[in-house]
């Protein structure tokens, strides 16, 4: 019965454990009991040092794999003998088989990999933080941050314009922190 188990990782190893797991198992010819190894990701947006906004793809459980696989004693022994891995998440007992996720927890895990969501703008922002804005009409303006709305990926800022504040609705990419 295929499940869905969670390996330790050193950090940062996570690609190079995926793909000596994956070699081992097809030259050892266990590759029929894993169906497939994922590294939990998401696509972010942030901005380089240039300002310019860049898609990143960020690790969502550093240090994590996540294998699917039908376990058996060989198959076990092959994972947690693979360079980089130091074991398997919820075994307490190194020799004992390892504790699968439960349906609700691969979901969880899993729902971001299928959403097809937009990406998430990593948010550097803070209320009360003065920023600028850097382009459209509000150009060249200092203001204050006084709501944030990730999931839009969108700010409210107060502009003080001719004396009086004015609320502005701005994308995270068309403002920069005031240093």
């Amino acid at each position: 019965m295929f499940r869905w188990y969670v390996i330790n990782t050193y950090s940062g190893h996570e690609k190079k454990v995926k793909a000596n797991l994956e070699h081992r198992l097809e030259s050892m010819g266990q590759a029929r009991a894993v169906r497939e190894v994922i590294i939990p990701t998401e696509q972010t947006y942030e901005k380089d040092k240039d300002g310019n906004t860049v898609q990143t793809e960020k690790r969502t459980l550093p240090g994590y794999v996540l294998v699917n696989m039908d376990i058996n004693p060989d198959v076990q022994y092959l994972v947690k003998n693979t360079p980089g891995v130091t074991g398997f998440v919820g075994n307490a007992n190194r020799d004992s088989e390892p504790v699968p996720l439960t349906q609700m927890e691969v979901d969880r895990l899993l729902r971001k990999r299928t959403e097809g969501a937009r990406p998430k703008m990593r948010i550097e922002f803070s209320v009360g933080e003065s920023v600028k804005v850097v382009s459209g009409p509000l150009s060249d303006f200092t203001g204050e941050i006084a709501e944030i709305n990730a999931e839009q990926g969108r700010l409210k800022v107060l502009v003080s314009i001719f004396g009086r504040e004015t609320p502005a609705e701005l994308g995270f990419d068309q403002v920069k922190k005031v240093t």
